[in-house]
């Protein structure tokens, strides 16, 4: 659910993949689709990992799975907080002008919209290119 996979990401890669077919080097491929000899490296060998395995193709051309944790909030409740964070204080009986992190964090939990987040959590959150 949290792929990085769109379908001009899944066209990047299988453009990859055909160069690689027609004999093209790395370097070749990386100038010809304009990105690092790193990336036509990485999904070319991939390619080839995962076809030792019968993968099928689209899902050669999918994101590996990432390592860690996986995401404690949903994009609910993300989106609630974001929202919080726009409206001023006062609508919930702040006397105070702007949301700190640690009183938007405390007011997240009294509202009920999470269990509970350190105001750091907050500040990644909001500091996040798509807020």
């Amino acid at each position: 659910m949290n792929r990085h996979s769109t379908p001009q990401q899944i066209a990047l890669r299988a453009s990859i993949i055909l160069l690689a077919d027609a004999g093209r080097n790395h370097r070749e491929i990386a100038r010809a689709l304009g990105l690092s000899r790193e990336m036509a490296r990485t999904w070319r060998e991939r390619w080839l990992a995962l076809s030792k395995k019968a993968v099928g193709v689209v899902e050669r051309l999918q994101d590996a799975e990432r390592s860690g944790t996986p995401a404690t909030f949903s994009l609910e409740q993300s989106m609630k907080l974001f929202a919080m964070a726009c409206e001023k204080p006062e609508l919930y009986g702040l006397p105070i002008s702007d949301w700190s992190a640690w009183e938007l964090a405390d007011e997240v939990v009294k509202q009920r919209v999470v269990e509970s987040i350190s105001p750091r959590h907050v500040r990644r959150l909001l500091a996040e290119p798509s807020f």
